[in-house]
């Protein structure tokens, strides 16, 4: 028989870098704490004086470093720094064992811990848990911290569930939930309240006039930079994120949404925004406001919008610098008309709009499209207004009764109504459905049949209550419109010039060139598309003008105005995806202007194209 020496195991450890033998322990505590409270800050104090303490009384052991996070929680090792180089210097073999005060110090991850426990003991360090007495080196270590870290996970998610039950209770009561601070406005602790701050204030109201005068998000930010304003947290520049994030905050028209994001996992938590997965709060008149709701309004109006052109496939311009700026559409090609200078900053100066298409990218690429004057632009709109007001009274009555008439017959509303209540019962249902499986009630397959017939309902629901909504949208802006439209109209009051405002208010749109009645080709003609409703249109003040000689460029025309005013019938009116319009053709000749077509004939003076 052969004989078998049995070599006894030293006591002492070995570093495996130098293979140099280790008198002591390496001991590296890990210390933390989940927030920043002074009770919790005192704990984290105590923490580290109790390990070197320990530590200093055992003969066996030496400090290698104590590691530590502050303020973290720990169910996410992405944002635990302190235990990440804890990790990094085992593997580099700073140091063979790791205490700390209990699994749940450790982390609340099930997964996490047993994946990073099992990686320190490849590299030949232990961790030992006090509270649990568990040493990772020993078979049955393991298996208990299984069992015990599955337990602080379920304890963790515990914890969360209440506290998200909490802070839903405190929106239910119209409580400010996780305030982050905005520009504009500090935080009372006290009194819990929204204060206003005047001079971040003052920004922000720059801000949404600049906005609604018809500047763009990055021509907001770069005036603000080159003046010194300064962000809620002291920087001076102004990302265009920054800018849109502001104009979309209700708080600065003093109303409060809470619940705008949620927790989708406790372990990783993760955020995403509230797409309608969790309940939202809204409370109104919750503060005082920064900006009127009107002027908030106005802002959401134009960054619909532009948000409605950038959807269609082809970003448009929706830049309002100038009143004509994204107002215009070539009638050939449907690009946007831009507008061109000439002897800017003298008296000579010229504003001229032409095709984008044209004047970017080379006359082929739209041959038939001619520049105007922003003058002729401007005269005849005026002309078209005066004549519309002072000439077609009855008509223009009776098509703004009637879709006024058609409007006050929606029962939109009420549908809506409806549906959320259909879509409250059908969440019922599927809360119903889920607590019967957790309580055993239902087997398996019964519930996945259930829930998936359920969830179609409810989702079909939510496609039929956003359409509604959109639709009941719709009807509540075409109302605003109407009220602008008739405003202007019951004034009755011509227009002896140009008038930006009135011109803003009852404008959707200016066609330039097209094809006329007798189906040519008619660079000249321009279309009024007035805003009756986002998807109706009064399409009036249909001009054209045309080419003066070199030396009477510029010079305003005389004419003798005829005005023969016919009535138009009801018959004339005709209908456009849902909604009544009617159509009044003007044309514009070398001699002047002639009005013609259903409700007007009239001739009028206009300055010319050059």
């Amino acid at each position: 028989m052969k004989e078998v020496e049995v070599i006894k195991p030293k006591k002492n450890k070995f570093d495996r870098a130098s293979g140099k033998e280790l008198s002591k322990i390496r001991v590296a505590p890990y210390c933390r704490v989940s927030t920043d409270s002074a009770e919790q800050m005192a704990s984290y104090d105590s923490q580290m004086d109790y390990y070197e303490q320990k530590i200093k009384e055992n003969p066996n052991w030496e400090l290698a470093k104590i590691y530590s996070d502050a303020g973290i929680s720990g169910t996410n090792i992405d944002k635990r720094l302190g235990f990440q180089e804890m990790i990094r210097d085992a593997m580099a073999g700073e140091f063979d064992l790791v205490i700390t005060k209990s699994i749940s110090r450790f982390g609340r991850n099930t997964k996490d811990v047993l994946e990073y426990t099992r990686l320190l003991k490849k590299h030949n360090v232990a961790v030992l848990f006090e509270k649990e007495n568990i040493n990772t080196f020993s078979m049955q270590g393991e298996v208990a911290m299984t069992v015990l870290t599955s337990i602080a996970q379920q304890e963790s998610e515990s914890i969360s569930t209440n506290v998200k039950m909490g802070l839903k209770m405190k929106m239910k009561r119209g409580e400010l939930v996780g305030f982050q601070g905005c520009l504009g406005y500090d935080y009372d602790k006290e009194s819990k309240e929204l204060i206003i701050n005047e001079e971040e204030a003052q920004v922000v109201r720059v801000i949404f006039d600049s906005y609604n005068k018809g500047k763009g998000a990055r021509l907001i930010g770069k005036e603000l930079k080159d003046k010194g304003y300064k962000t809620k947290r002291g920087s001076t520049n102004w990302p265009d994120s920054t800018i849109r994030g502001i104009l979309k905050n209700e708080k600065y028209m003093g109303d409060l949404l809470l619940g705008k994001t949620f927790t989708v996992d406790p372990i990783t938590k993760q955020r995403l925004d509230n797409m309608g997965e969790e309940e939202k709060y809204y409370i109104k008149d919750h503060h005082e406001p920064i900006v009127s709701k009107k002027t908030f309004e106005k802002a959401q109006a134009i960054r619909n919008k532009r948000n409605c052109n950038m959807e269609k496939g082809r970003l448009k311009r929706y830049s309002r610098q100038y009143t004509f700026s994204s107002k215009i559409e070539c009638g050939f090609c449907e690009t946007t008309v831009g507008r061109r200078a000439w002897n800017s900053g003298t008296k000579n100066k010229k504003v001229v709009w032409h095709c984008i298409k044209s004047s970017k990218h080379g006359k082929k690429h739209c041959p038939d499209s001619k520049g105007i004057h922003e003058v002729v632009i401007e005269e005849a709109f005026v002309k078209v207004f005066n004549e519309m007001c002072q000439y077609n009274r009855e008509i223009i009555e009776e098509f703004i009764s009637t879709i006024e008439n058609t409007l006050s017959e929606s029962t939109s509303k009420k549908e809506l109504t409806t549906l959320n209540k259909e879509l409250n019962i059908v969440e019922d249902k599927i809360k119903k459905l889920i607590d019967l499986h957790l309580d055993g009630a239902i087997d398996r397959e019964n519930y996945e049949n259930k829930f998936i017939e359920l969830n179609k309902n409810k989702e079909r629901l939510i496609k039929e209550t956003n359409d509604l909504s959109l639709t009941a949208s719709e009807e509540k802006e075409m109302k605003t419109r109407l009220k602008s439209f008739r405003k202007y109209f019951d004034a009755n009051k011509p227009l002896k010039k140009f008038d930006a405002d009135v011109f803003e208010s009852i404008v959707e749109k200016i066609i330039l060139g097209g094809i006329d009645d007798r189906g040519q080709k008619d660079p000249h003609q321009l279309i009024f598309v007035f805003k009756t409703g986002p998807k109706s249109t009064i399409t009036m003040g249909k001009e054209s003008y045309s080419h003066l000689s070199p030396d009477t460029r510029g010079d305003r025309l005389s004419a003798e105005k005829k005005i023969d005013v016919i009535a138009l019938e009801i018959p004339y009116l005709r209908c456009f995806q849902g909604f009544l319009y009617f159509l009044v053709v003007c044309k514009v000749i070398d001699s002047g202007c002639v009005l013609r077509g259903y409700g007007l004939d009239a001739e009028l003076s206009s300055p010319m194209e050059m």
